[in-house]
């Protein structure tokens, strides 16, 4: 098996996310290759020869992030010791950009969608709308959607910590995957 992890961050939360789903696939498979990239990083050469494809963004405005979305979130973690230039910081193109030079899937190819949101009803959720794109470009989904939940994250405008416990139930999902 051939995994590849891509994921959009601004504080660090989705690639810790990300990570944790690369050591659940790989304790689950030991024989697969996974790799673990930022969008920024995964051109056609990295993802066109995946046999599961586990793609992950932060929810911003109730879904997927856009551009003037992630400019606020950059300007918002300027201040912050976890925001632009920290761990996981990508200022680069976001996933939306990045569907559009998606290579066809290899036949059978698995794809997988997670985000991170806040725990409130309204903050809605990124993963499904990577699923979507996932599916659009023929991928078949390996797993629902699935979120994981970031402290604090609307409210403060801190990207706060991940919740007590999302790291290993990342694991634990990406395990599932294999």
């Amino acid at each position: 098996m051939r995994a590849v992890i891509v994921y959009e961050s601004v504080y660090g939360n989705t690639r810790t996310v990300a990570e944790a789903i690369a050591e659940g696939l790989r304790g689950a498979r030991p024989d697969a290759v996974v790799r673990c990239v930022p969008v920024t990083g995964a051109g056609p050469e990295v993802t066109g020869s995946a046999d599961l494809l586990v793609v992950g963004g932060p929810t911003h405005v109730y879904g997927m992030s856009s551009g003037p979305s992630r400019r606020m979130a950059r300007l918002a973690a300027a201040g912050n010791e976890r925001g632009t230039g920290g761990p996981g910081s990508d200022p680069g193109p976001g996933l939306r950009t990045w569907f559009r030079s998606l290579p066809k899937p290899l036949p059978g190819a698995r794809g997988a969608a997670f985000d991170t949101r806040a725990d409130m009803l309204i903050s809605g959720g990124a993963a499904h709308g990577i699923a979507g794109r996932l599916t659009h470009h023929h991928y078949g989904l390996a797993a629902a959607p699935e979120g994981f939940v970031v402290e604090g994250f609307v409210v403060e405008s801190t990207g706060g910590p991940l919740r007590t416990g999302e790291r290993e139930r990342a694991a634990g999902w990406g395990a599932s995957l294999a």
